[in-house]
């Protein structure tokens, strides 16, 4: 019980009433005195030093309260036997106010010496002082010991359960991210199997109306119905391409090298990769940079009428920066947006402390994201 406000209570309460004892008792009026003197300087030393003691903020404070109490006890047992009393709170406030438990007994037994003192000055009687001070000083030490063990098994379960639900947090974070990778890669081959398919057929369908009907009456028609397919597949294929699961074999700059490639070979754009000297990155990073990196693409594909494109990653003083540049046309980067894709790659690096900067002109665009890096 290291309550402050529990030990006020008991060290006023003990003071207040051995006091009353003192001036009933009809001890000498010297022996009355020195003793409530004394009691009353053990109760002034708790409340000034007591809470600093217990809270450790003062180094000086709990070897000064032992001094005040070890003295100012084996006063008062001089003055008025009776005070031999007071050991049920000064035993207890020595062991909690000590830093370590052998700073405990040992101040436990020079308190036992100083009461032991005081009581043959006040009685000379010394099987009752050797009764009352080996009694006293045996209990306190066991009852002390059997406490400090019990508090250091309750730290110890504490620190346990701690860990428990610190594991199971990460546990349940483990099943969350399970779940949602599992669900992205449901939604990549539902959409892959039923809308891209569909929309492939719509696209060959217009493509062979077109070679067999007159060109003059249906041909723009077919046309605007095939060119709306094939953006529409191709934006199908980029959200297929952002939900599947994330092929990161190698590190986070094989697969931008995969990403190039492939993203070259579907479009005739030429990217490059440029990463030099960046350290190995925890795989939620890597996600991220890769998302980001595919989206940046997606926009080339589907706005910039891009020739070339280069995506550059490198490391900054305070994580990682991923750049996607294009020399396409270009667009008004502070003309509010209708799509997703901005939009998307914000609310994702916004998830991991990220931001994300669009800098467009008619040369070309640069978008440009940051994020904290994460060492694996």
């Amino acid at each position: 019980m290291e309550n402050p406000r529990w030990w006020n209570i008991a060290v006023s309460g003990m003071a207040v009433t051995l006091i009353a004892v003192f001036l009933l008792a009809g001890f000498p009026q010297w022996r009355t005195i020195g003793a409530i003197s004394a009691v009353v300087v053990f109760a002034a030393g708790w409340f000034a030093l007591g809470r600093a003691a217990l809270n450790c903020s003062n180094r000086w404070a709990s070897p000064a309260l032992a001094v005040i109490i070890i003295v100012t006890l084996g006063v008062a047992v001089s003055f008025a036997p009776f005070a031999a009393i007071m050991q049920c709170v000064a035993y207890p406030l020595l062991w909690i106010t000590a830093n370590r438990t052998r700073t405990a007994i040992f101040t436990n037994v020079i308190l036992a010496l100083s009461v032991a003192i005081g009581y043959w000055l006040g009685t000379r009687n010394l099987v009752e002082v050797l009764l009352t001070v080996g009694l006293s000083l045996t209990f306190s030490i066991a009852l002390g010991l059997w406490i400090t063990r019990i508090s250091e098994l309750s730290e110890q379960r504490r620190q346990l359960l701690t860990e428990l639900r610190d594991a199971q947090e990460q546990l349940a974070a483990a099943h969350r991210e399970s779940g949602v990778a599992s669900e992205r890669e449901r939604l990549a081959r539902e959409i892959h199997d039923t809308i891209a398919q569909d929309l492939t057929g719509l696209v060959m369908l217009a493509q062979r109306a077109q070679r067999e009907l007159p060109q003059n009456t249906a041909g723009p028609t077919l046309a605007l119905i095939e060119e709306s397919a094939m953006a529409a597949l191709a934006e199908t294929r980029a959200l297929v391409a952002a939900s599947a699961p994330v092929g990161l074999g190698g590190g986070i700059q094989d697969a931008l090298v995969r990403l190039a490639e492939r993203f070259g070979r579907e479009t005739g754009v030429a990217v490059t990769v440029e990463a030099v000297g960046i350290p190995p990155l925890d795989r939620d990073t890597e996600v991220v940079l890769l998302r980001i990196a595919q989206e940046g693409l997606a926009n080339v594909r589907k706005h910039s009428a891009a020739g070339s494109a280069v995506i550059v990653l490198s490391a900054t003083a305070s994580g990682v920066q991923l750049e996607v540049r294009d020399n396409g046309h270009g667009f008004d980067a502070s003309a509010p947006s209708d799509g997703f894709g901005l939009g998307g790659m914000r609310d994702r690096l916004a998830l991991v402390n990220g931001e994300l900067d669009v800098a467009s002109s008619p040369s070309g665009t640069v978008l440009t994201a940051t994020l904290p890096a994460v060492i694996a």
